[in-house]
């Protein structure tokens, strides 16, 4: 038995490889998957690498709150109407 689909809005704030595995596996539950980059850019590495493949599967288009990176950015506005909009919030 499965529950109501959510939307969730992840932020990848200490952990964003972590924050990729998390959000691409509540896709599996049916969930509605933002993810949201937040402190620092994301590091260049193989481990990150593997997960951006995985969160393209997943179809999630991760976003940014940091100005230097190559990803959708958002401004606070726009992360307040995320968290807004979102039936439920983590933090990674």
């Amino acid at each position: 038995m499965t529950g109501p689909i959510k939307t969730i809005l992840l932020l990848g704030r200490r952990d964003h490889a972590e924050a990729m595995r998390v959000a691409a596996g509540l896709t599996i539950f049916g969930h509605r998957v933002r993810l949201v980059f937040m402190n620092a850019p994301v590091a260049d590495t193989p481990e990150n690498a593997e997960q951006f493949d995985l969160l393209e599967l997943a179809d999630i288009a991760p976003e940014t709150t940091i100005a230097e990176e190559q990803l959708p950015w958002l401004d606070s506005a726009a992360l307040a109407e995320a968290m807004l909009e979102a039936d439920c919030i983590m933090s990674f």
